[in-house]
């Protein structure tokens, strides 16, 4: 399949239940550039553990082509169909997407919570690989934790940051 240039920009392809990595793979085969932020986690059965690697998002893949190639890349087996808007593949900045590649290959530790902020506020990064990134702030045991919500895929992602790297977000900026 040759694809056809232009510019290009990133799409979140919804697939079957447990296929991400099989799209993930047949996408590259393609020729597309494609997406899927994985994480480690460990699972127990009844007979051992063992640390396995996971979609951060399951049922979603991240494949960045131009509009003349949407049709193209939903042709792989698994692929769906993408998140849309009024019947419109909604693009994903490219600034969300490479914070999320960034937090996964080095998420930053915990930091005690500043008194002067409390669960429920708005708070924005203000340095570091989510700078500029809105979310709403949630505390427990002592921790910091961060949910910034991926507007296009309507998915929320948890992460851990550093108390020295959040702002509280003024109530005029929220308008």
């Amino acid at each position: 399949m040759k694809l056809v240039t232009g510019e290009k920009q990133w799409y979140a392809i919804y697939t079957r239940a447990r296929a991400e990595k099989k799209v993930h793979t047949s996408l590259l085969k393609e020729g597309f550039e494609a997406y899927l932020p994985l994480i480690k986690r460990l699972r127990q059965w009844s007979d051992r553990k063992k640390l396995v690697e996971e979609p951060l998002f399951r049922s979603y893949i991240f494949v960045r082509v131009d509009e003349k190639n949407l049709f193209n890349a939903l042709n792989v087996f698994g692929a769906l169909k993408y998140i849309k808007f009024e019947n419109k593949a909604v693009p994903i900045p490219d600034k969300q997407i490479e914070a999320i590649r960034i937090y996964l290959e080095d998420p930053e530790p915990d930091e005690e919570i500043d008194e002067a902020l409390s669960a429920g506020q708005l708070v924005r990064v203000k340095s570091g690989p989510m700078e500029g990134l809105i979310g709403k702030l949630v505390s427990y045991k002592n921790k910091f934790r961060l949910v910034i919500m991926i507007d296009a895929i309507g998915q929320v992602i948890r992460l851990n940051i550093p108390r020295s790297r959040v702002e509280l977000v003024k109530e005029f900026e929220q308008k």
